[in-house]
């Protein structure tokens, strides 16, 4: 296994321990040793994006891209960080193309339905969230999404259904 992987893997589980510094330290001291690996930074514009360190996340994002432009993850990160700028037009035109570079992520699927029904693209939520829903079919919140996208566009009969399937009482 590659070392940066690893490194990788120690920091996620630092990130699910909500040990945000150690895994900032980890961070900072690996790219010392591998400062050509757009992963490490991208892993550390995440911690900040998820802190709400936007200039510190937008700026090891950026870096990440001079070293990868072509890295499915930094186009998602870049998503969230003009989210925060309320640029959604902008911010969805990265996130479609993290959805080309990482085809059929549910994370990007969910995201993506949730930008589109932002926009009023009713017919782009039921058919992303339905590609979502095939992908990971006992997904609550995909279930959930996709029932809200349906009732939304007046599809009450399989908004029904979605509901039952999760045990969900309040059927139409």
């Amino acid at each position: 296994m590659d070392s940066v992987k690893e490194i990788i893997i120690k920091v996620e589980d630092l990130k699910e321990n909500k040990d945000f510094n150690s895994a900032i330290k980890l961070l900072e001291d690996s790219i010392i040793k591998y400062h050509d690996d757009y992963r490490l930074y991208e892993e550390l514009a995440d911690i900040y994006l998820y802190k709400w360190v936007i200039a510190k996340a937008l700026k090891a994002v950026n870096f990440a891209l001079e070293l990868n432009n072509e890295s499915a993850t930094w186009y998602y990160l870049k998503w969230f960080i003009l989210l925060t700028k309320e640029n959604l037009p902008e911010a969805i035109k990265y996130l479609e193309t993290s959805n080309k570079l990482m085809w059929n992520n549910p994370e990007v699927l969910r995201n993506l339905w949730w930008a589109y029904n932002m926009l009023w693209e009713s017919d782009k939520w039921i058919s992303i969230l339905k590609r979502a829903l095939a992908l990971l079919p006992e997904d609550y919140l995909i279930i959930e999404d996709l029932a809200m996208a349906l009732i939304s566009n007046w599809n009450i009969n399989e908004w029904n259904n979605l509901l039952s399937k999760i045990g969900k009482d309040d059927i139409l």
